[in-house]
């Protein structure tokens, strides 16, 4: 089993993935250990001191000019993670809770929290022991980081709260924890705040979203190749020089991917000499490589983003290792929400430009000389017309939830938070506009291959033939229509997966 180690300098993007989807174990170096035990040690005398500090000796948000008497200081930090665990909904996916935690974890181990190490190790344990806990969707403004979120993971450390079965059931805390042989914590002063202080869902969110964009961009290049093959379309618009003379990077590694794709192709070769083929391709043909490597670039930007939170200290108020404990706005979800729907915007329409191609796939005015519908027979049958149906539906949800949220902030605690930056709905809107894109790239992935199929006895590019070798098994050759949503589903998983990605590698060399 592969272990992350959590070091006092944080973790990796490959970490997080590691544990939110292969249940890699984690465990905390000795030096974030020591670093936390430091950090502590100024909390304790703060604590001695009598001194005023926002969360260790005060009351929270609208109420942090309330002075708490020592004698329940304590009381005040469980109450906190009580009061805050008050999200509603459907739970939020396993995955997203656990890069959730392991990014608390980070958090704590930079040594700025003034933590003792045993609630880092709690989360760890909860980690290791496959415990996750039931978040609910709605809850977090990303305001003062995802409270809501993060006080329904650390109310779990105390025996209490919900935890997510196996079978998405609801589990009592205590029942959890007991199941494991693990013990509920007992928090000091201004543990329970930060455990939940931070920008940690956001940022789980993001680094999945990431990976999953990377993959879903590269299977866009593939989908656009395709498509332009099985309509007869040209790859001179893809040639290097055009490309170096508009130097965005996406471009140009998006135009390479489509160049390399489409070679050595009788199907591409039938045409290429012949002078009544269209003088210029269709936008949503020859301009693909200028929309998805504009999404490339944007997914360049969120890397950067993401790499820095990753390093950031976003707890409040923070212990300096000079001793001083001073308040930030470092939880301020703002350059996630910005960076999550940004990427929403370009992950929209790279889908909607892949529904163009569908679209002029299944003309018959347009397809240059496949059938209507790419059914052989039709009349009787309708073919794919309504997966193109299906993928309008869905460029038109994509729109929607472009939308940003980040724009969309409402004071809250008594106007002491007087601007939030729904960062967490703007992560988890992300990750349905890129769900829906592997199903707009699925109907195309059908689409192109059965044009392909129709271009018979001419023989395809090598990635149109590993494209047919992964569709034909559950799709057949066109004929007669079938029930085609479960069709639809095998060639949503074939998008998703990595199999057909690297068939055509193997034949073509990595793609971009």
């Amino acid at each position: 089993m592969m272990i992350v180690t959590v070091q006092s300098t944080g973790v990796s993007p490959a970490d997080v993935l590691a544990v939110a989807r292969t249940d890699a174990r984690v465990e905390i170096s000795p030096e974030a250990v020591a670093a936390m035990a430091t950090s502590r040690a100024i909390v304790d005398g703060i604590e001695a001191s009598g001194r005023p500090v926002y969360g260790v000796s005060t009351g929270f948000g609208a109420l942090a000019n309330t002075s708490i008497q020592p004698s329940r200081r304590a009381e005040l930090q469980h109450a906190l993670i009580r009061s805050h665990a008050a999200g509603i909904g459907a739970p939020m996916p396993r995955e997203v809770v656990r890069a959730m935690m392991l990014l608390r974890v980070r958090s704590l181990a930079l040594g700025r929290s003034g933590v003792r190490p045993v609630l880092a190790q709690g989360l760890v344990d909860l980690l290791n022991h496959d415990i996750t806990p039931w978040v609910p969707e709605h809850g977090s403004l990303g305001a003062s980081g995802d409270l809501a979120p993060l006080a329904h993971c650390a109310i779990v450390l105390l025996g209490e709260g919900w935890v997510l079965g196996k079978d998405g059931s609801r589990i009592a805390g205590a029942e959890a924890l007991r199941g494991a042989g693990l013990r509920p914590l007992e928090l000091a002063a201004k543990e329970g705040l930060a455990l939940i202080n931070g920008t940690d869902g956001m940022l789980g969110m993001l680094l999945l979203a990431i990976a999953d964009a990377a993959h879903l961009f590269a299977m866009a290049d593939v989908t656009a190749a395709l498509a332009i093959e099985a309509m007869l379309g040209s790859e001179r618009p893809f040639l290097p020089e055009l490309h170096s003379i508009r130097p965005h990077p996406g471009q140009a590694a998006s135009a390479a991917n489509i160049h390399r794709l489409l070679q050595n192709s009788a199907i591409m070769d039938s045409h290429r000499d012949d002078l009544a083929h269209a003088v210029q391709d269709a936008y949503s043909m020859r301009c693909a490589p200028q929309v998805a490597g504009a999404a490339r670039d944007t997914l360049d930007f969120v890397r950067l983003v993401s790499s820095r939170e990753l390093v950031s200290v976003v707890d409040n108020p923070v212990v300096l290792p000079d001793g001083r404990v001073e308040s930030t706005g470092n939880f301020h979800g703002a350059p996630l929400g910005f960076a999550a729907d940004y990427l929403a915007i370009a992950a929209s329409e790279v889908g909607a430009i892949a529904e163009r191609r569908v679209d002029r796939l299944l003309d018959v005015t347009r397809s240059r000389e496949l059938p209507p519908f790419l059914s052989p027979d039709a009349g009787v049958n309708s073919g794919l017309m309504i997966a193109q149906y299906t993928a309008a539906g869905i460029v038109a949800e994509n729109r929607r939830l472009a939308s940003p949220a980040s724009v969309d902030s409402l004071p809250t605690s008594g106007m002491q938070e007087d601007h939030v930056s729904m960062g967490w709905a703007a992560a988890k809107k992300l990750r349905t506009v890129l769900d829906n894109l592997t199903s707009l790239l699925a109907v195309e992935l059908l689409s192109a291959v059965r044009g392909i199929q129709l271009r018979a006895p001419l023989t395809p590019s090598p990635a149109g033939q590993a494209a047919v070798a992964a569709v034909e098994p559950f799709a057949g050759t066109p004929g007669p229509d079938l029930f085609l949503a479960p069709v639809l589903e095998q060639a949503r998983t074939v998008v998703a997966g990595p199999d057909l990605r690297a068939a055509i590698e193997a034949r073509v060399g990595s793609l971009d």
